[in-house]
């Protein structure tokens, strides 16, 4: 486990993974963070979809054109909202949540978009969910393979990103 501080500084999109199984309490523990994510109104629209079955994992890495590395992955978190207002941002807002729960854990992880790709109805299929819900996101987990994967990015300095009062 990780402060949060240290987080926020070591999360990074991880796309090769180890061999080491994540248990499913952790699996569990990633999606209740997400549980608790921002949501407009409090609608909570997000529905998630755990997917560590091989065969599944290798077919949502054929189905993504860059989720490819899906396939070596542990686990997946489908993200999907049903249809309202703010569907996007509620959805995003949790996948940010379960990417962070993930590197808390030591756990690496990808964002993968789902939103408007041309994939997302076969994914919902794969996965037997209602048409009325959409993908927003798929989420690769997996241990890394390199501990160098968890050292902070190099990030443009603060004083050139943030502006007081105007640009």
């Amino acid at each position: 486990m990780y402060p949060l501080e240290e987080v926020l500084k070591i999360r990074r999109s991880i796309r090769e993974y180890s061999d080491k199984e994540i248990p499913k309490g952790l699996l569990e523990n990633i999606v209740d963070a997400a549980r608790f994510s921002p949501t407009a109104r409090n609608v909570q629209p997000w529905e998630f979809i755990v997917v560590t079955d091989i065969p599944s994992l290798k077919r949502l890495s054929e189905l993504s054109e860059n989720g490819r590395f899906l396939a070596q992955a542990k686990a997946c978190i489908a993200v999907f909202c049903a249809d309202t207002k703010y569907y996007l941002e509620d959805g995003c807002a949790a996948t940010c949540q379960i990417l962070l729960a993930a590197a808390g854990l030591g756990i690496g992880s990808c964002w993968v978009a789902g939103d408007k790709k041309p994939y997302c109805a076969d994914v919902a299929k794969l996965l037997c969910v209602p048409p009325t819900y959409k993908l927003v996101s798929l989420v690769s987990l997996g241990y890394p393979k390199s501990k160098d994967s968890l050292c902070p990015a190099q990030k443009r300095e603060l004083k050139k990103m943030l502006h007081w009062e105007k640009f």
